[in-house]
């Protein structure tokens, strides 16, 4: 279960990673079109990412639970 999960976690850290560089090369662009937004504000950048690992975290889950719950010869037996 641990093995699936810290797949999906690894996954979803490398992605908010990439995207929170990405976003943070943009922030210029969004604040010169969106009134009132500062351009780095930490606490939009925290919570976004948090509910991103939150969503990974109960979407790993769910195949994870599936896959212990299979007998593991079932699941090596090609049909």
């Amino acid at each position: 279960m641990g093995m699936i999960i810290g797949d999906g976690l690894r996954l979803t850290a490398a992605g908010a990673i990439l995207g929170a560089v990405g976003a943070l090369a943009l922030t210029r662009l969004v604040a010169s079109q969106l009134y009132g937004v500062e351009p780095y504000d930490p606490a939009t950048f925290l919570i976004v990412t948090a509910a991103l690992g939150i969503v990974s975290l109960l979407a790993a889950c769910i195949p994870a639970i599936h896959a212990v719950r299979i007998d593991p010869l079932t699941a090596l037996r090609y049909e």
